[in-house]
């Protein structure tokens, strides 16, 4: 059996409250990276216990086999290991994505405070009120 076991705590996924300052937006970004990470991590310990099954499930039909068992246990162990084979592909395009998605976040994250960090720190740093987004568009 798996040592896996669902999880329940970690990796919130980040509100979308539809506040867009600066630092709301990179707590968003952050726990986004965070929870990718966590999940790749995730995905890449049921990876590793996907394809040890499979390769034990495989071991386990060339058992059967030669102790001459029926044929039908031999096949239903078989489909068991070619199933976890093709069950553990799948898992590893998703562990691929969550990385590549995880980087992408990461990246958004330096690019945001690259381009908006001064222009955060002047805007916390004063007394007087800024104007709405747009008003100066007339």
């Amino acid at each position: 059996m798996s040592d896996l076991a669902p999880t329940t705590g970690g990796g919130a996924a980040a509100t979308t409250d539809g506040d867009n300052r600066y630092k709301a937006v990179q707590h968003k970004l952050k726990t986004l990276g965070q929870a990718l990470d966590m999940a790749s991590s995730e995905l890449e310990q049921l990876l590793r216990g996907m394809r040890m099954n499979a390769r034990s499930a495989g071991d386990l039909a060339v058992d059967i086999a030669n102790a001459e068992l029926d044929r039908q246990f031999i096949e239903m162990t078989l489909q068991v290991a070619t199933a976890l084979g093709g069950a553990a592909v799948e898992v590893n395009k998703l562990h691929q994505t969550a990385q590549d998605v995880s980087g992408l976040a990461h990246d958004a994250r330096r690019t945001h405070a690259r381009l908006y960090e001064a222009l955060d720190t002047i805007r916390s740093g004063r007394k007087e009120r800024t104007p709405k987004p747009g008003f100066f568009a007339r």
